[in-house]
C-alpha cells in the first residue's frame, strides 16, 4: 500500500479529539512535510539546475498535475511574472480537467491518460524545456502520459511525488519524493503531502530565477509594478540601493517606464 494511503496511527482518534488536540496532531504532521523536503534537497537542487538551464536557452519550466498538485503548480506558475518580470509563458501549469478543475474537484479526470498526452502535445515541448509531473501518489495516469510524451519528444523531464517508485517516477529523469507519509485524514494528500509540493514548487521556481538573474542581492529587480504594494516596493528598493528620498526614486522609476534593472545597473 502506498505511504499515503496508510493510516496514520496518531490520528485514529481524531474525532474525539477537542479543537486544539486536532490542532496540535495536525501541526505536529505539518512539521514532518518539513522533514520531507530536507531530505529530498540533493534531488531538488537537480531540478533547479535543470529548470535555470532551461530559462537560460530560452525555454520554459512546465508543470503538469491533477487534483491538488495541479492547483499548486497553477499558483506557482501564476506568481512568476509579476514577481520576476518573466513572460507567462516562460512558467506555465497545466491540469488534469483545465481551467474548471482549478476551482471545483472534477471527479475522473486524473484516470485519463489520453487527455495527459493531448494536453502535452499541445504544449510542443523541447529539449529545451523542463516538464515537471506533480502527484501526491504518483500514478495519476494523466500526469504519468503527459510525462511520457514529453520525454518522447525530447524535453528533460522531472517528478514529484510523496511515495518512492511509482508511475511518474519512472518516466523522469530527474525525480524528487518527499516522503510526507500517512495524513492525518487518511488518504488526504492536500495535507502534508500537499505542504511539501507547495514548498519544493516555491523552491524550484525560486531558485530557477535567481540563478538566470531575475534577483539581486535578495531583491527582486525585475519586479512589475502590477498593483499599489509593488509599486511602493520598487520606491523603496531604489531609495534603498541608491540613497535617495521616494520623490528622487518616483522620478527615476518614471524615466526608466518603472523598470528597476537599468536604474540598478546604473549604479
Amino acid at each position: 500500500m502506498l505511504r499515503t494511503e496508510q493510516r496514520n496511527p496518531a490520528t485514529t482518534h481524531l474525532d474525539q479529539a477537542s479543537t486544539i488536540e486536532m490542532l496540535r496532531l495536525i501541526q505536529d504532521a505539518n512539521r514532518r512535510s518539513v522533514e520531507a523536503v530536507d531530505e529530498a534537497l540533493s534531488q531538488i537542487a537537480r531540478v533547479v539546475d535543470a529548470a535555470a538551464a532551461a530559462i537560460a536557452a530560452g525555454g520554459r519550466i512546465l508543470y503538469i498535475g491533477a487534483g491538488t498538485s495541479g492547483r499548486l503548480a497553477m499558483q506557482d506558475a501564476a506568481e512568476c511574472p509579476p514577481t520576476y518580470g518573466v513572460d507567462p509563458d516562460t512558467v506555465v501549469a497545466i491540469m488534469a480537467g483545465g481551467r474548471e478543475a482549478v476551482f471545483r474537484a472534477v471527479e475522473g479526470v486524473e484516470d485519463d491518460a489520453e487527455a495527459g498526452s493531448r494536453d502535452m502535445l499541445a504544449l510542443k515541448p523541447s529539449p529545451n524545456d523542463l516538464v515537471l509531473g506533480i502527484s501526491a501518489a504518483g500514478g495519476a495516469a494523466y500526469v504519468v502520459a503527459a510525462l511520457r510524451t514529453a520525454r518522447e519528444l525530447g524535453a528533460i523531464t522531472a517528478s514529484l511525488s510523496s511515495n518512492p517508485a511509482t508511475a511518474i517516477e519512472r518516466e523522469a529523469d530527474l525525480p524528487i519524493v518527499t516522503d510526507t507519509g500517512p495524513e492525518v485524514v487518511t488518504g488526504s494528500t492536500r495535507m502534508k503531502a500537499g505542504n511539501a509540493q507547495k514548498m519544493v514548487l516555491n523552491m524550484i521556481s525560486t531558485c530557477a530565477m535567481v540563478k538566470t538573474g531575475k534577483v539581486r542581492g535578495n531583491l527582486m529587480i525585475n519586479l512589475r509594478p502590477t498593483n499599489r504594494k509593488l509599486r511602493a516596493r520598487m520606491i523603496k528598493i531604489v531609495c534603498d540601493e541608491l540613497g535617495v528620498d521616494e520623490s528622487r526614486a518616483i522620478t527615476l522609476l518614471d524615466a526608466h517606464d518603472w523598470a528597476l534593472r537599468p536604474i540598478l545597473d546604473a549604479v
